[in-house]
């Protein structure tokens, strides 16, 4: 599912790029297929204003993880973005925890500055 929404992001880009005006009904759509890609592993509610900014915060960070490992994970074990959760209480691989954490916010703060950290 992750890659049929991925091909259309792509649709999408291609498509306002090539038009010289800005269609507002587009962008919509191509900021709602986003946050549906990368609400995929988030195992709680968002609701807040910034619920797409946390989304997408979290599939950078799931992304960078598979590119680059985590500490006590091995880059060459085989997994997918899809087997990286994240949990009120904790970030999973494999329903193994990498980290846990005493509420989302936490969590949110977590992920954000790891992200930071790593110029991603």
């Amino acid at each position: 599912m992750t890659n049929t929404i991925t091909k259309q992001i792509e649709k999408i880009e291609i498509e306002l790029l090539t038009n010289k005006e800005l269609d507002i009904n587009l962008i919509q759509k191509k900021n709602e297929l986003e946050f549906k890609r990368n609400k995929q592993n988030i195992n709680f509610r968002l609701t807040c204003n910034n619920k797409y900014y946390y989304a997408n915060q979290c599939y950078q960070f799931a992304k960078h993880i598979l590119q680059n490992g985590y500490p006590y994970k091995n880059i060459n074990d085989t997994f997918l973005i899809s087997d990286i959760s994240f949990n009120k209480h904790s970030i999973k691989i494999n329903n193994s925890d990498i980290k846990t954490f005493n509420n989302k916010d936490e969590m949110l703060g977590f992920v954000i500055g790891y992200n930071t950290a790593n110029n991603i």
